[in-house]
């Protein structure tokens, strides 16, 4: 089993193991932005191939794509990057409905660039600032070395280099440095009497969701944070999930072409972010970007745009207007 940085998966029953190669793609918070009637939503669906893409809009400025999962990934984001940005959540082919079984080859990190730039062609977007949260952040840097010339700025948030197995020991040596007494206690707590097989009645959303509940230690900067109320309706095809979280994220090599690459990054990391390695992860990586801003917030865990908002869509916004 590929072992998903972030979790302990020695420690869990083996019914969990699908659900946890997904912990990467969503993280919401109920304290989230909720719709403001001042920006109205617009709901649409684009086809690809097997796959129906589904996109909510929101927001008026500069067009901004936010790779996976509208309904979460709308709670993440403040409505205040709403007045600044023409926020674009749209699908991928892991948070779309599954047309059924499909080769690995529809998976690929091409074939998620293309999608993206289908959408950002269908909707008449134009120049596009590219984000992603967590694996999406890789996704959204492959992107724009396919595309460039549709990209005018990429953020890349809580993310490592790669997923895999090269930076786990990073990650454990970083959880055991910096998380307290306390931390590590609730973790335990969170995982004490784990049942060996999961309910009759359970389903791989339900299964991933008691999972991150539980690591939510490792996830948040408030360790006791309970997002038990934030998951309902999820959708997830595993097939994509496992095969990209498993073995695309845990192999790439993001050095290929970046050279090249003239946009600029912002890369926003959270100092009790113990999902991925830690933010010196990224030391050797930095003189391959022509154009790279590193931010660490020192309040954040896995999310910052929603645990520090306000200092997140400051930083976030002058970035975007010194980088031109």
């Amino acid at each position: 089993m590929i072992i998903i940085p972030g979790w302990r998966i020695e420690r869990k029953p083996t019914w969990v193991g699908a659900a946890l190669m997904f912990a990467f793609l969503v993280f919401a918070n109920s304290a989230g932005a909720q719709s403001d009637p001042k920006y109205a939503s617009e709901w649409g669906t684009i086809e690809s191939g097997k796959f129906q893409l589904d996109y909510l809009i929101e927001g008026t400025g500069s067009p901004a794509i936010i790779i996976g999962f509208p309904n979460y990934y709308k709670r993440v984001f403040s409505q205040n990057l709403r007045s600044q940005l023409r926020m674009v959540f749209v699908d991928h082919r892991g948070s779309a409905p599954s047309p059924g079984p499909v080769p690995v080859s529809e998976f690929s990190l091409d074939q998620i660039s293309d999608d993206l730039e289908l959408v950002r062609n269908e909707l008449g977007l134009g120049e596009v600032v590219i984000i992603g949260h967590s694996g999406h952040a890789l996704m959204a840097l492959e992107y724009a070395k396919k595309y460039p010339e549709s990209v005018s700025h990429v953020v890349m948030i809580g993310i490592a280099p790669v997923l895999g197995e090269q930076t786990s020991a990073e990650r454990e040596k970083y959880w055991h440095k910096m998380a307290s007494t306390d931390r590590q206690a609730t973790l335990d707590a969170n995982w004490e009497g784990i049942p060996e097989d999961p309910p009759p009645d359970s389903y791989p959303g339900q299964n991933f969701i008691a999972s991150y509940v539980r690591d939510g230690p490792k996830a948040w900067n408030d360790h006791e944070f309970d997002s038990t109320p934030l998951w309902k309706g999820l959708e997830v095809n595993l097939d994509m999930v496992n095969y990209v979280w498993g073995t695309l994220l845990s192999e790439i090599d993001i050095t290929q072409g970046l050279s090249e690459l003239e946009r600029p990054v912002f890369l926003a990391l959270g100092r009790y972010d113990f999902l991925v390695a830690p933010p010196s992860s990224w030391n050797p990586l930095k003189p391959h970007f022509k154009k790279l801003t590193l931010h660490v917030f020192e309040m954040s865990g896995h999310t910052p745009p929603y645990e520090e908002a306000n200092l997140f869509d400051s930083e976030l916004l002058k970035w975007m207007r010194e980088t031109g």
